[in-house]
């Protein structure tokens, strides 16, 4: 049988191999993938993203925003809107939704590329995110330029070196600021993430001694054997030795914390997830009825607490998920 990522495995398979069952926890979190465009092409990219998809296939209509903003102002219990992408800035309603949703009061977390800022019409970024105090978690695969322009792409890391600084300069990263900067680690190839905590020392030290640049944490994500990614293990037939990794390194200590468990994912088109990884895999949510759930259920009176208990959507990419220390949209999961 090939051990490779391939079809969906009914959530009740617990033997070794198949992964466990689980099921959320109270929903805090409202994750939105605001559409796959984006100013890069990133090798290990589970969205597929890049500057092509630009479509209205691929991207959130002003009128999904509208609905976002009404679910946001009815469910208090969604304290959180953690804006993904492709690049989400590039979406026209980008700053509305932003600007709408910290007018709630929510807490807003953008995944940020550092090189969108350098886009004609992206000059007053990093002031917006500092007016707004929203958190950023940007992308920095390495504090070496060799590495990272290999993953994402020629002149990438002066262009994400140059972010930092502006963002620096904003007071994101600088102790005592109040606003928050992370970067995002990603491993060059099918390995599983080095340990979070020493690995954080390192870019400290070196993003401090080389360019005065300064952050709080650094998050490890392993990559997801999922689409772009996935093709090019494949290409290099190394897919069935990292889905045999990812599960000969699983860690039932991680389910827990999996950011699934608080968390609800919504795509483009308005449908709804578990994570942005079964997101872009289609692997539905899916009520206690057993219908697929889109965003207008949601606003149904009661729509966010019905998540509540309901049965996490499990293929075998979950286990790069729970691989190790375990790894999430956060970072690790264990000590």
């Amino acid at each position: 049988m090939n051990p490779g990522f391939s079809g969906a495995a009914p959530a009740e398979q617990t033997t070794f191999g198949l992964f466990p069952a689980i099921r959320k926890s109270r929903v805090e979190i409202l994750q939105f993938n605001i559409g796959r465009l984006c100013n890069q092409a990133c090798h290990h990219c589970h969205v597929d993203s890049s500057p092509k998809r630009s479509g209205p296939e691929d991207n959130a209509s002003p009128l999904l925003i509208d609905q976002v903003l009404e679910l946001l102002r009815r469910e208090p219990a969604l304290h959180t809107l953690d804006i993904t992408g492709g690049a989400p800035e590039m979406n026209s309603s980008f700053t509305r939704l932003v600007m709408g949703a910290r007018a709630l009061g929510r807490q807003v977390l953008v995944r940020h590329n550092l090189t969108v800022q350098e886009l004609d019409g992206q000059e007053n970024l990093v002031s917006f995110f500092a007016e707004q105090q929203v958190v950023l978690f940007c992308s920095l695969p390495c504090y070496l330029e060799d590495n990272v322009d290999e993953q994402r792409g020629n002149g990438v890391f002066e262009a994400s070196i140059r972010g930092l600084q502006r963002l620096n300069a904003a007071g994101f990263g600088v102790e005592n600021s109040g606003l928050e900067l992370h970067l995002v680690y990603n491993p060059q190839g099918p390995v599983l993430p080095p340990p979070q905590a020493a690995l954080q020392e390192d870019y400290k030290r070196e993003l401090a001694a080389r360019f005065d640049i300064h952050f709080h944490q650094l998050l490890a994500i392993t990559n997801q054997p999922i689409h772009r990614f996935r093709s090019a293990l494949e290409r290099r037939g190394q897919l069935d030795e990292y889905a045999a990794l990812l599960r000969e390194n699983f860690n039932p200590l991680t389910l827990n914390a999996l950011m699934c468990r608080n968390a609800v994912s919504l795509r483009w088109d308005g449908k709804l997830f578990d994570c942005d990884f079964n997101l872009v895999s289609d692997l539905p949510l899916r009520d206690a009825r057993g219908l697929e759930m889109q965003l207008g259920m949601l606003l149904e009176p009661g729509g966010v607490q019905r998540l509540a208990q309901l049965s996490i959507a499990v293929d075998q990419h979950c286990f790069a998920c729970t691989a190790g220390c375990g790894s999430s949209c956060g970072g690790t999961l264990t000590g």
